[in-house]
């Protein structure tokens, strides 16, 4: 998108003011969107947007321009508005020499830019006819496909030149059932960093029918208790609660205002032994999967909290630079209209060595979560509330009957503590997360694995 000289040029125009870092960040998206709704094509869309941003830092404040023009006279207007921001009386400028960053390669077997429109119709109507086929209660479905394709650039005053290419691809159906208990939904979105050969792992028909499956379940679900039970978390269904509870208090930008429970204790118990989590934006296919972030920093894996004890927190370069932390690739935007941020892309809580089975014979009353929706979280206190969209009560060792109209009610750092239980299987969760304004593509993933107590705030 840029070429060395002009992004050499840029730097040092940005730089002439005395900052102390400037950089270039670069990008192009183009994007398909195609939604169906009970049979009907309602939505194509096609997209292509392309830009820069421009940050100029002097000590703690930073100066920031965008520009759709990433030619050379766009570049450099962008970098003298950016730098008259931060105007400073500093003399003489350093510019480190560009040096090329290979970001980690991820292969793309079929690229989705030979992928034709009625390729991506024809997976949306083999979903359809899959989930009202489940059964007759099924009255509305509606599936969505979703792919991109982002490239970005990014160059800056310490030497770094990166570029990096990421496809992703989702589908999602959504159903309604209508029984004797009213009208119930039912929701299954799988995510995937690649190419159209994601087909080749995930049946449009499988994903219909595990969406009508769960709205069907709720037709027979009766109220949720309340009061504090042992709650078991399906591999998969519960990693988001530790994305929002848990992963958000581990972020730099929250420690270092003082925001986040977990704040000032690194080398300190906050888990139960055998709990390790990390962050890692080279996750095979994870659907926060990237080869650099965008701060042009080649992803890693990040161990947060190695067998309960907390090693480290997610840093931004900004943030690393003021405290002489190495940088971890978590300097993530939305766009190239955006400053960057320290932000998670897979969060994972590891795998231990039990059966998950056995894990739910060995709970002879409590709740088993199958999966969980929205919530609401505080980083600076750790409490949480989420919503249990599929849930059954645990007898004797057995998952009885389906639940439904109940929340989970705790706080992050306590079922870190209460973890008693850890399977040896594993699954994830792709999502989107909101920042400060901002959405990026995030997984969330876990084993299954049991809390001692969580309070369930039911209606039975």
């Amino acid at each position: 998108m840029i070429d060395q000289d002009t992004a050499a040029k840029t730097i040092h125009e940005a730089m002439s003011s005395g900052a102390d870092f400037a950089e270039i960040f670069a990008e192009e998206r183009r994007s398909h969107t195609t939604g169906l709704d009970d049979g009907r094509v309602e939505e194509f869309v096609t997209g292509r947007s392309r830009g820069a941003g421009i940050r100029v830092c002097v000590g703690d404040t930073i100066g920031f321009a965008h520009t759709a023009d990433i030619s050379r006279a766009g570049l450099l207007h962008a970098a003298r508005q950016a730098a008259a921001a931060v105007r400073s009386q500093g003399e003489g400028v350093v510019v480190a020499q560009l040096e090329r960053v290979s970001p980690i390669e991820h292969e793309i077997e079929i690229p989705l830019s030979t992928v034709t429109k009625e390729q991506r119709v024809e997976k949306l109507r083999i979903a359809e006819d899959a989930a009202r086929s489940a059964a007759h209660e099924i009255k509305q479905v509606s599936a969505g496909y979703g792919d991109s394709i982002r490239k970005i650039f990014v160059a800056n005053s310490d030497g770094v030149l990166a570029e990096d290419e990421i496809s992703r691809v989702r589908f999602s159906v959504s159903v309604v059932a209508d029984g004797d208990a009213g009208m119930q939904t039912g929701f299954y979105g799988p995510g995937y960093t690649g190419g159209w050969e994601y087909w080749e792992e995930t049946d449009p028909a499988a994903v219909a029918k595990e969406a009508a499956r769960q709205a069907l379940v709720l037709l027979d679900a009766r109220p949720a208790p309340a009061g504090a039970y042992p709650v078991v978390l399906r591999k998969g269904g519960g990693g988001v609660l530790f994305h929002e509870a848990c992963g958000h208090g581990l972020e730099a930008d929250h420690v270092l205002k003082n925001t986040s429970i977990f704040a000032d204790k690194v080398g300190q118990k906050v888990a139960a032994d055998g709990v390790t989590l990390v962050d890692d934006g080279s996750f095979d296919r994870g659907w926060g999967t990237a080869g650099v972030d965008d701060e042009g920093v080649p992803v890693r894996r990040n161990v947060l909290i190695q067998d309960g004890v907390l090693s480290d927190y997610m840093w931004d370069g900004v943030r690393a630079r003021k405290t002489g932390r190495p940088l971890s690739g978590n300097g993530r935007r939305q766009n190239y209209r955006c400053l960057p941020m320290v932000r998670m892309t897979n969060t994972l809580l590891l795998p231990g060595e039990e059966d998950p089975d056995e894990i739910i014979r060995q709970t002879p009353h409590g709740v088993y979560v199958a999966s969980l929706s929205g919530g609401q979280v505080d980083t600076s206190t750790g409490d949480f509330v989420f919503g249990m969209s599929e849930a059954y009560m645990i007898e004797n060792g057995e998952i009885t009957y389906p639940l439904r109209g109940a929340n989970l009610i705790g706080n992050g750092p306590e079922v870190l503590q209460r973890i008693d239980a850890i399977a040896n299987d594993f699954d994830v969760w792709p999502g989107t997360c909101g920042k400060d304004g901002q959405s990026v593509s995030v997984t969330s993933g876990q084993p299954t694995l049991r809390v001692s107590s969580i309070t369930i705030g039911g209606t039975a």
